[in-house]
């Protein structure tokens, strides 16, 4: 017989290890318990309990029972009673998810205040006001969040009485004051709700442990763990622990550490102080807190113990950690630890530290990092210029350089991204209901807040970029505009520029220039600690990845490029891009052709175009294999627009000969569906000579190529065959002009004849293919496409956004691989394929490629390569490494 399921756990009962069970915050201050720091005690009831909630409606049966063991556990330590009239026990419920959800659901403080103990609360304390503030943010915490009134009845009603007061901070606001406004906030309740706020301490805590269960399906909660790929089973825990005041004098307040910087990752303490104040005004930034430094004059005690305290979690942890913390009285108090979020830079930076420190291996380093963190690294950042004076300073809070047009609420950030424009969320401070307009928005910029506010946190763990606390700007959300110090006035559509990397606001739109990463990465030089630390990952990754890394690339200056980069080859070079520009006019010459001569005199003039295309790209890549896709579209695409040219020649006194022989080959080439129809391998078999052209060019450039001394090595793609007689016929052409030239130069021109799999038809029959086929390129975009059903472009334009929004997609296909569709294809089409043929060798040349999830599922599936986008590269190489990795380890992320 199985043992009962346990749904509650003392701090002293868990470890760091029962993430998934204590969630990341219970297991933080399960961990620091263990290592005797000092946490205010508590207890937190498991995932496995919210689930079962999430499922049923109810608690479990047995939780009711397991919590007020613990509470009486809890009372037992603390020597107080909940909610006792005389010296009250107080306690904070909080959300802790197994992944940092910060700010998106529910944190309720101060549970055990009513009309009697608050009168117990402020004896106690010895001061009145703190009692009464106290008591206040219960009843407006509870009554939001527990009960659903709107949490602007509760703000309209206390920015009432600080106008009456003519200011706009609470701290102003005396005893009798808040007192009134505590029973203001109780009326509000019963007329928004009906009922009263409950003054039983115990139904306060089992209805705000259900309020933060009930958070996990929040909609902002919702939203966020769709952004971050969080899966929506995994529920929340939630923790009960004792309070602890920092709103308790000039001795007392609330922070947030870090152990090293979380924006650029360097070396030493960073965070913010508040004096006199709960910890929910520092992360909500309705308060400008002190630097952290700060706390070492007010209370040198506290910040040297908070010092050692930060030395013993980042050596325990070996990463960088956040900590909330309160000082009480002159007692300092650890309140939460967790692994920091970080930008991108830091991330680079701090794994690279560690690494040099000898904290982590090389291994765990490179684990620390991630392609999607090095592709932000290398996006243009603003060229500065002596003449471009900002309007605004705030606090660099997560580096990079975006430009758009100010909004000042969420809906219209939303609206105008859907448009297509982009945009700079504006804020006073943000809350977690701003985090659908700060997904659209490419900057956030708040007038509050430091480095730990909730704009910050969410900024960086999303990599937007943010500037906080830029408080020399009067921010008007209701007028729609802010004003400058200067008196500028910036109204709602006004394009800003934001340089989170200095902390900088510039009207206008200023030039970007390439980025130092960038350029330190095609010149393989570190400039700098970011720099040196990125080349360092890539150089381990090379070291240990067993998947090869080729570009996409049509022109030797993409070609060089890549290489420059660290591609390994061209894994798809489109031929199709050779013939637009000028020589669109061939290709119309080759489509009206009336007979044999006139379409060999057209083929013939694109001969030797072609031919240079191709040397120059592979001289580009010397020594390094060029997979050379025959013409793959359909020839449509390379007329003119049908519609244009009927106006043209309706619209014409004299009609031009040609637009009506190009009309009349629109209309005799239209398709209902081009894209299943005559293009690829069909287009070269039905359109005599186009295969030999190109082959014929491809193999003359070698034979150029090698006659010049170099190494060329090329390879010739035939695109969308569906059944294997399609390759052998075409294939069959291309060998006879390859031996044509070969005894034309004296050359040996032996090259590689391969196809593309993008037809789910192809990967079922991969292993008749794979016998006159020497390799294998799976064209993911097309095999997507078909194995789905969909065309790309229309889906993404119609029905994908309500896809995602309601969950039935939780990444575009076209974006990360679908591993059980068309990730099985591949699959299927690798096993197939080296079952008939050993020396098969197999890549991807679709978008997929690039991705950096879909990268480790082609390395698990056994291709020998990936080939993407020039720009996407370096990320290419480091998933690569890391997706070695977690052959080794299990895992391809520590944190």
């Amino acid at each position: 017989m199985s043992a009962p399921t346990k749904y509650v756990y003392s701090f002293a009962e868990g470890s760091r290890d029962m993430a998934a069970l204590l969630g990341g915050k219970g297991a933080g201050l399960a961990e620091m318990t263990r290592l005797g720091l000092p946490v205010p005690p508590g207890f937190t009831v498991t995932t496995e309990a919210c689930r079962v909630y999430l499922r049923t409606g109810q608690e479990p049966p047995e939780l009711g029972v397991e919590a007020a063991r613990a509470l009486a556990d809890l009372e037992r330590a603390m020597g107080r009673k909940l909610g006792a009239p005389d010296d009250p026990l107080l306690l904070s419920v909080r959300s802790g998810a197994r992944f940092s959800m910060p700010g998106m659901m529910e944190t309720i403080l101060d549970i055990g205040l009513n009309d009697d103990s608050v009168t117990g609360l402020a004896k106690a304390s010895g001061q009145q006001r703190f009692a009464w503030d106290s008591y206040r943010r219960l009843v407006q915490m509870f009554g939001r969040t527990v009960m659903g009134v709107d949490g602007d009845l509760f703000e309209a009603a206390i920015a009432e009485h600080k106008a009456g007061r003519s200011t706009t901070d609470d701290h102003d606001l005396d005893a009798a004051e808040l007192a009134a406004i505590t029973d203001e906030f109780k009326e509000i309740i019963r007329r928004e709700t009906g009922g009263d706020f409950p003054q039983d301490p115990v139904e306060q805590l089992t209805r705000a442990i259900r309020a933060v269960f009930e958070s996990w399906n929040g909609e902002r909660a919702r939203v966020y763990r769709h952004r971050e790929h969080i899966p929506d089973d995994l529920g929340t825990a939630v923790n009960v622990q004792a309070m602890v005041f920092g709103n308790l004098g000039a001795d007392s307040g609330t922070g947030v550490a870090f152990t090293r910087d979380p924006a650029t990752g360097a070396r030493g303490r960073y965070g913010d102080y508040l004096p006199d104040a709960q910890g929910e005004d520092v992360v909500s930034g309705v308060r400008d807190a002190v630097p952290l430094a700060e706390l070492g004059r007010l209370d040198p005690r506290s910040y040297d113990e908070l010092g050692e305290h930060l030395h013993t979690l980042e050596a325990h942890y070996r990463d960088l950690c956040d900590v909330e913390f309160t000082v009480e009285r002159g007692t300092l108090w650890i309140l939460q630890t967790r692994v920091g979020k970080r930008t991108a830079e830091a991330a680079f930076r701090i794994a690279h530290d560690l690494r040099e420190e000898s904290v982590i291996t090389a291994d765990e380093a490179l684990n620390r990092v991630d392609g999607a963190e090095l592709t932000r690294l290398m996006f243009p950042r603003f060229d500065i210029r002596p003449t471009d004076v900002p309007i605004a300073h705030g606090v660099a809070a997560s580096p990079g350089a975006a430009v758009g047009a100010v909004v000042f609420d969420s809906a219209e950030a939303r609206r105008r991204a859907a448009a297509g424009e982009h945009t700079v969320l504006v804020r006073r401070e943000t809350t977690p209901d701003d985090l659908p307009g700060m997904i659209a928005a490419e900057a956030i910029l708040t007038s509050r807040g430091g480095k730990t506010s909730h704009a910050a946190v969410v900024a960086r763990g999303m990599g937007k970029v943010c500037v906080c606390g830029a408080e020399s700007l009067a921010i008007d959300p209701v007028a729609r505009q802010f004003t400058t110090s200067s008196g500028v006035v910036v109204h709602e559509g006004d394009v800003v520029s934001v340089d989170g990397t200095a902390g900088t606001v510039h009207l206008g739109a200023l030039p970007l220039t390439a980025s130092d990463v960038g350029r330190s990465l095609e010149t393989a030089r570190g400039t700098g600690p970011l720099t040196e630390a990125v080349l360092q990952a890539l150089s381990h990754a090379d070291s240990v990845r067993r998947l090869g890394v080729r570009a996409n690339a049509d022109t030797p200056e993409d070609a060089e490029r890549a290489r420059a980069l660290g591609a390994q080859g061209i894994g798809l070079c489109r031929t199709e891009h050779m013939f637009l520009g000028e020589r669109r006019a061939l290709v119309e010459a080759m489509i009206l052709a009336r007979d044999d001569t006139a379409r060999e005199a057209a083929l013939a003039a694109l001969l030797p175009l072609q031919r240079a295309d191709f040397a120059g790209i592979l001289k580009a890549m010397d020594g390094l294999p060029v997979t050379i896709r025959l013409l793959d579209p359909p020839l449509h695409e390379f007329l003119p627009d049908r519609t244009e040219l009927a106006v043209r020649l309706a619209s014409a006194v004299h009609p031009d000969l040609h637009d009506r022989e190009l009309l009349d080959a629109v209309e005799r080439m239209h398709e209902q569906n081009p894209m299943l129809g005559l293009r690829g391998v069909r287009l070269g078999l039905a359109v005599p000579g186009l295969v030999a052209m190109q082959v014929r060019a491809i193999a003359e450039a070698v034979a150029e190529r090698l006659g010049a001394g170099g190494e060329p090595c090329a390879e010739i793609m035939i695109p969308l065959v569906g059944t294997v007689e399609e390759l052998r016929q075409a294939r069959a052409e291309a060998e006879r002009v390859l031996a044509a030239v070969a005894d034309e130069t004296g050359r040996e021109l032996g090259l590689p004849i391969g196809t593309m799999i993008e037809l789910p038809r192809a990967a079922l029959t991969a292993g008749r293919i794979a016998e006159v086929a020497d390799f294998f390129s799976f064209g993911t975009n097309d095999l997507t496409q078909t194995t789905w059903g969909l065309s790309r472009d229309d889906a993404e334009a119609s029905f994908f956004p309500l896809y995602l929004e309601k969950g039935i997609f939780d990444v575009s296909p076209f974006e990360t691989i679908d591993r059980e569709g068309v990730g099985r294809l591949v699959e299927m089409g690798v096993e197939a394929g080296r079952a008939v043929n050993s020396r098969l060798q197999t890549g991807v040349c679709g978008e997929h490629g690039g991705d950096p999830q879909s990268i480790h599922f082609f390395h698990h599936a056994g291709l020998d390569y990936v080939s993407c986008s020039p720009f996407r590269i370096p990320a290419a190489r480091l998933e690569a490494g890391r997706a070695a990795l977690a052959d080794t380890t299990g895992t391809s992320d520590s944190r």
